[in-house]
């Protein structure tokens, strides 16, 4: 399997890279660290510096990249961009999250 970026996600990334005039080689970063109130968060920024172990993804044009602990519970997980109102976000959608907090950023597996 591998992660993926829903159509809504992809648009953002792009729109963001663009805006932050980022070049080329920077890349998405999907990570997992110990923390938050369910045990386990979701982490996403920008990069440039990328592992020996780190697996790569591109997904209409856009490289991702995840470490190999991080896609151990981010394997299958669809990275989605949810606008509500005037504001917008990125949700993470894990079908192996056994519980997930009401912030939408912490889990359990």
């Amino acid at each position: 399997m591998a992660v993926a970026l829903s159509e809504n996600a992809q648009k953002q990334v792009k729109q963001l890279k663009e805006s932050q005039n980022l070049p080329e080689n920077v890349f998405l970063r999907m990570g997992v660290k110990g923390g938050g109130c369910s045990g386990m968060s979701y982490s996403l920024e920008f990069d440039t510096e990328q592992g020996p172990h780190d697996k790569e993804f591109v997904i209409d044009g856009i490289k991702v990249v995840v470490d190999k602990k991080s896609y151990i519970y981010l394997n299958g997980t669809t990275l989605d961009y949810v606008q509500q109102g005037l504001t917008g976000g990125f949700t993470f959608v894990n079908p192996q999250a056994k519980s997930s907090c009401g912030c939408g950023t912490s889990f359990s597996a």
